[in-house]
């Protein structure tokens, strides 16, 4: 029988008593894992354990897969009609926002990213997504397509199965709802794995499953780690697609498992290198706001971070002035503090990623402008900072460094700009800001990015497709397009005439 996790908080930001079982969620049921392992959760503010959670393997994954396949066949799909399905996402939506501050309160907790952050853009976004795809439930449709008077030809947009999803810790919950929602929607059953790092909500929203209504095996929720839990799902035979928010690295390896095994479709959203192009007749004190939004909201850890960020000559000393003010600014301490805009990065490895990162620009010849040290002696707390003289061939402007770094260069002419802006391996997220609405679009055309901000960041809807070019992924999530994710398309020829 699985253990409980109660926590109390009494904090500025939320007081209340969260109580979630500690077990794996499988076939309606939290169970114990069959090898009985647990994963340490971390506070990361403070370095300590807060609980322990259990830890599923390649057999857990097996038992999961196999319960969805059998509530696929049997419960699910299209044995359920769209509407049906809709009606149970939205009671979904409906507990999710019952439940908000708890959510919020275990993604501060176990993340370190400010309480107010989780609440009001993570956990909302986490339900308009939910309610956002509750309404294409109904309208997954095919098309009639004419051919002949002798031949009725259409399509059919079908569920694939049971599909495997692996998300990220850097928005917990908004993840799981931005994978859970177009699959269900789709009439897909799910085997889904959270981050190891950040599993706590993930375990509350497992209590409100049944609640909704939903039959056992629908969604199946297993905590583990990625080279057992993750890879047991992407090369698992009954698993027939997999969806994957990460690293670039942990991609490969997902699609190299997924051709191996049974050929699975992949849907991988990875990292970014995003630059931000600020040109000499910007609005000065708004591009200096969105570029402090663009890299520095939630910690850095963000895939499409702002953090290279090209600045015309004319204006260089100028905002860099502003932008540093700023960066020197920010709050950073308890996530439970109404004011802390940064928080601890996420865990002891992390902060040391980011830390190794600021030791080779240091090494490589940039300047450190702003920050580059650890805040006290207890947490993984990092300064926001701000690296300058920075060339294209240095780690610190070519890796994806995930934290609260920004590396500032003078750029002089358009064309030169661009060239470097699509010097990267990445292509998930660009931003421009200028007042000349010609310059604007065509930069943003020539940008070779899945998303494209003029005079803003990090501002997606839901209603738009994310998504990379190049090596920051495949496919679309959000909006109509990530429903084609979870379809397979049926052609069917209909013989009214035909004779031979």
């Amino acid at each position: 029988m699985p253990s409980t996790f109660i926590k109390t908080f009494d904090t500025p930001a939320y007081k209340g008593t969260v109580t979630i079982p500690l077990g794996l969620y499988i076939n309606g049921e939290f169970v114990d894992p069959v090898e009985g392992g647990t994963i340490d959760v971390i506070n990361p503010a403070t370095g300590q354990v807060v609980t322990s959670i259990a830890a599923g393997t390649k057999a857990d994954i097996d038992i999961a897969a196999k319960a969805a396949k059998k509530a696929y066949k049997t419960s699910w799909g299209l044995k359920v009609p769209g509407a049906q399905r809709g009606k149970l996402m939205s009671k979904l939506a409906v507990l999710m926002q019952e439940h908000i501050a708890e959510f919020a309160a275990l993604d501060a907790l176990a993340n370190g990213k400010a309480y107010n952050t989780a609440y009001g853009r993570d956990n909302k976004g986490a339900i308009a997504v939910m309610e956002y795809y509750a309404g294409w439930a109904d309208k997954i449709n095919g098309k009639t397509i004419e051919t002949n008077e002798n031949k009725l030809a259409y399509t059919r947009h079908e569920p694939i199965g049971v599909v495997g999803q692996i998300i990220p810790w850097n928005v917990p919950m908004f993840s799981l709802s931005l994978k859970i929602a177009p699959a269900l929607a789709t009439g897909n059953t799910i085997v889904l794995k959270p981050s190891e790092l950040t599993p706590l909500s993930a375990l509350l929203f497992c209590t409100l499953i049944k609640e909704a209504g939903f039959p056992p095996g629908v969604i199946n929720i297993v905590n583990g780690y990625g080279p057992t839990a993750g890879q047991a799902i992407s090369e698992h035979p009954l698993i027939e697609k997999v969806a994957f928010t990460g690293s670039t690295l942990t991609g490969r390896k997902i699609m190299e498992a997924a051709a191996k095994s049974n050929l699975k479709p992949v849907t991988l959203e990875l990292g970014g290198k995003s630059p931000n192009i600020i040109f000499d007749d910007a609005d000065l004190e708004q591009a200096v706001k969105w570029a402090i939004h663009g890299i520095y909201f939630n910690h850095g850890q963000n895939c499409s971070a702002g953090s290279r960020i090209f600045v015309q000559e004319g204006i260089y000393d100028k905002f860099l002035d502003q932008f540093t003010e700023q960066a020197r600014a920010i709050k950073v301490g308890d996530p439970f503090s109404p004011d802390t805009y940064q928080g601890p990065q996420v865990s002891k490895t992390q902060f040391e990623r980011i830390m190794g990162y600021i030791t080779s620009g240091k090494n490589d010849g940039a300047t450190v402008h702003l920050g580059g040290k650890q805040i006290g002696q207890e947490g993984y707390f990092i300064e926001p900072t701000i690296f300058t003289e920075c060339q294209p061939d240095m780690k610190i402007v070519r890796e994806e460094i995930f934290g609260p770094v920004a590396c500032v260069m003078k750029f002089q002419t358009e064309d030169k700009v661009v060239e470097q802006a699509n010097d990267t391996s990445y292509g998930l997220a660009a931003s421009v800001f200028t007042k000349d609405i010609d310059r604007a679009i065509r930069v943003a055309h020539a940008l070779e990015a899945g998303t494209a901000w003029i005079n803003c960041a990090n501002q997606t809807e839901i209603s738009m497709p994310f998504g990379g070019f190049k090596q920051s992924g495949i496919g679309r999530e959000l909006s109509e397009y990530a429903l084609e994710n979870y379809t397979n398309v049926k052609a069917v020829h209909v013989n009214i005439g035909i004779r031979l």
